[in-house]
């Protein structure tokens, strides 16, 4: 009761080195390859979901953006990953720092932009100043329509960070109230702990979501400047 309730939410160390980098590299070995020609029933399922999912992602890209369905598709396998990971008791989640959020959103996003430039710079120029805008108005939209640009990385990060962190701290407010009161009112203790189990199936379901939204609000960046 007395622990911290951010502790989990630290960068862990071994011997005084940052873990991250190692935690963050471990998701893609949880991902199993065969080296037979008949696959089993796992990496079957497997390659069934990549291809709906990259299927889906591609669908409205011309033949530039599904260059990038190879990235999109890895991306989403990572942040999955690593959110039902964090589920787990005792381990860390990388996706709840802003820091390694922003470092995935950023670069996505300048490489879509930048793209966009260079093909079609007249279309991405068109939309900082709406077709049909009054004149006295022009400036102002431009000056919005620019911090809506910008803003793009900051709102992935920040909206994959928020879900993540606010599911985990919930499940440990709760799980410490569970602890609390079964020493104090049995009946009530089921009720909670009966809610524990709804919210951690809810919480798994969110983990896959939020790696599913990030995909492709990227996936829709990359659309419109291609």
């Amino acid at each position: 009761m007395n622990e911290n309730l951010f502790a989990s939410f630290i960068a862990p160390t071994i011997l005084g080195l940052p873990a991250a980098v190692l935690i963050t590299l471990f998701p893609p070995l949880l991902i199993p390859t065969s080296k037979y020609l008949i696959n089993n029933r796992l990496i079957t399922t497997q390659q069934w979901l990549i291809k709906l999912t990259s299927k889906q992602m591609m669908a409205m890209h011309n033949t530039k953006g599904r260059t990038w369905s190879l990235m999109l598709v890895s991306l989403i396998i990572f942040i999955a990953t690593t959110n039902l990971l964090g589920l787990l008791p005792h381990s860390f989640t990388p996706t709840t720092q802003l820091s390694m959020n922003l470092a995935m959103a950023i670069p996505l996003w300048a490489g879509a932009v930048i793209m966009g430039f260079r093909s079609k710079i007249k279309n991405a120029l068109a939309h900082f100043l709406p077709q049909g805008t009054p004149t006295p108005l022009i400036p102002m939209l431009v000056i919005i329509e620019t911090i809506s640009l910008l803003i793009q990385p900051m709102a992935l990060a920040v909206r994959l960070t928020a879900n993540i962190t606010a599911g985990h701290l919930l499940m440990h407010l709760i799980g410490s109230a569970t602890l609390a009161m079964s020493t104090i009112n049995l009946p009530s203790t089921l009720i909670i702990f009966t809610i524990l189990i709804l919210l951690t199936i809810l919480e798994i379901a969110v983990a896959l979501i939020q790696a599913y939204v990030f995909t492709l609000l990227v996936s829709l960046y990359l659309h419109d400047n291609t």
